[in-house]
């Protein structure tokens, strides 16, 4: 019983084999696809380019150091100071062992942040100061928008 079992399966596998010995006419296979996608996917290559891009534009300019403490509490009630008061300023909060920083703004000009720097002395009265940074850069308008 066991060896005609093993025999049908040995069969039944042959007759199932994946592979077609049998070849067309030609061998080919043709696609038929519509002429936008290479459109498609062209432009989407370019808006990929440009948005990676454009995120990774950084530049030298200016940052408000705001308050350096060991106090990471401290640290974290000014930012949400910031962001309270100066929702336009974008807040960094770095930790350099033992200090959290804080430093805010991504000033291309030393006047606007000497401007914004007496707007937040009110708020921290130990003292804003503008310091040189590595700074973000502001993208250019999106080109893609319109199209």
């Amino acid at each position: 019983m066991k060896k005609l079992f093993t025999l049908l399966c040995t069969l039944f596998s042959l007759a199932t084999y994946a592979q077609n010995t049998l070849t067309t006419d030609s061998g080919q296979v043709t696609v038929h696809k519509d002429p936008r996608l290479d459109l498609l996917i062209t432009k989407q290559a370019e808006i990929n380019e440009v948005t990676s891009r454009d995120a990774r534009k950084t530049g030298k300019g200016f940052r408000l150091l705001i308050i350096s403490t060991t106090s990471r509490e401290e640290a974290i009630a000014a930012k949400t100071k910031v962001y309270t008061y100066f929702p336009e300023l974008k807040p960094y909060l770095w930790h350099q062992s033992p200090y959290y920083k804080l430093k805010a703004g991504n000033f291309k000009d030393r006047k606007d942040a000497e401007t914004y720097q007496q707007k937040l002395n009110t708020y921290f009265p130990k003292g804003v100061f503008v310091m040189n940074d590595i700074i973000e850069l502001k993208p250019e308008k999106n080109r893609f928008e319109d199209q």
